[in-house]
């Protein structure tokens, strides 16, 4: 980080960091309490007080189900009054062979608290505590992600505790500001479920990225060359939710074999190329209007034949409830996304503030791109990126303003 920018402002001031340091630990603790609160109710054992026979039918909504050469499949059958569900996890062959109106005999446990649980079998007492545990997981999900959120906003304040004077206040305010919003989404539009995979993972994945992400950008815009190491951690992260998700395969390609290796080269560039004054600021450049043309060019052609090529690939993932065409849509967005991303990165690496409003066009598609998976928290970081790109562009352009008018005294002497 920029150890030549100690800050006096506000946020350093000597109240404000006990209030910051206080926050702090009651975050912490509060994570912890519900943290410990949930794991008490999942782990919580709960006793059969009765067992019924019941005919299950399969529903219409399975028969909807596109699972593409998956391991497990899923299918939901109803109980012919329709009081109660079952879901019976088949292997692709097994749910290829299913009958339309498949249906079977089944089992349902009832426990003191009015819950139950089904099975297509007589299930055993393992099976059936295994069971508790993940309605009891379902009914704490919102506790969880409490815990999450509160997680998040101390480690937030905690890095301006312990780094606050290398910000002033405006960045710290904007930093703090980001991370509470987050937080707050997270709990309001909690993450479901997603190729088998529990929505809590999916929320803590989205969250952890945000945070990279912003503190990535802040570190940017103060022309940090430390902003690639935190980067590193940004593109692995994005790999993996990429992978969970099953979605996004150019954004997957172009994180692991372009960003990954242009963090670690941009960091070695930047450490080469440090201010006369200060030598934690990196310097920084504009571009050619005819290189910016180009530029618009490449990325036209990139979009349309990537986009093309992605909309070709039979894919199978639960994100867009089955709806061809907003998958379709985002092929192309993540294609166009993508090779802004690659713009982005070239022009970091070369130093360019054009850079920055390559970073505004990537916020925008993927904005968009999160509207339509229904990944709401990200827009959060959107809107970070969006409000951190124009700071870091207007104090880019400052930067280089002025140091061009020094460079033309200098030759004038």
């Amino acid at each position: 980080m920029n150890g030549t920018e100690k800050k006096t402002g506000f946020m350093q001031s000597g109240p404000a960091v006990r209030i910051k340091k206080l926050l702090t630990a009651a975050l912490f603790l509060a994570m912890l309490a519900l943290i410990a609160v949930a794991a008490l109710r999942i782990t919580r054992k709960e006793t059969v007080t009765e067992e019924k026979a019941v005919h299950f039918i399969r529903t219409e909504a399975s028969l909807e189900d596109e699972f593409e050469d998956e391991t497990v499949c899923p299918v939901t059958y109803e109980s012919e009054n329709g009081a109660y569900e079952c879901t019976v996890k088949y292997s692709f062959e097994a749910w290829e062979a299913l009958p339309e109106d498949h249906s079977f005999d089944g089992i349902v446990y009832f426990f003191a608290d009015g819950r139950y649980a089904a099975f297509d079998h007589a299930a055993s007492a393992e099976e059936i505590t295994a069971a508790v545990r993940d309605l009891n997981a379902d009914a704490n999900h919102a506790a969880l992600g409490a815990a999450l959120a509160l997680g998040l906003m101390a480690v937030s304040l905690l890095l301006m505790v312990l780094w606050g004077h290398f910000f002033t206040d405006y960045e710290q305010i904007w930093f703090l500001s980001i991370m509470i919003l987050a937080g707050v989404i997270s709990i309001l539009f909690p993450e479901e479920d997603v190729n088998g995979v529990q929505g809590i993972v999916i929320m803590a994945l989205y969250l952890l990225d945000t945070f990279l992400n912003i503190l990535c950008e802040l570190l940017i815009s103060k022309q940090s060359k430390w902003n690639f190491i935190v980067s590193v951690f940004v593109e692995i992260t994005e790999i993996v939710i990429c992978l969970v998700l099953a979605y996004r395969f150019m954004t997957l390609a172009t994180t692991l074999f372009f960003w990954l290796p242009i963090d670690i080269i941009s960091f070695v560039n930047w450490h080469k190329h440090p201010d006369r004054e200060e030598e934690e600021l990196t310097k920084v450049r504009k571009l050619s209007g005819l290189t910016k043309a180009l530029i618009l060019a490449g990325i036209a052609v990139w979009t349309l034949g990537f986009g093309w090529l992605l909309s070709g690939l039979n894919i199978s993932t639960d994100l867009f409830g089955g709806n061809a065409t907003a998958a379709t849509v985002v092929c192309y967005l993540d294609a166009c996304a993508s090779v802004v991303g690659i713009v982005n990165g070239v022009l970091i690496f070369l130093r360019y503030q054009e850079q920055w409003l390559a970073w505004i066009a990537e916020a925008l598609l993927e904005g968009v791109i999160n509207v339509i998976s229904g990944q709401y928290v990200l827009l959060v970081l959107k809107a970070g990126y969006l409000t951190n790109s124009t700071y870091g562009y207007i104090k880019w352009r400052k930067y280089i303003a002025t140091h061009e008018k020094e460079e033309q005294k200098l030759l004038s002497l």
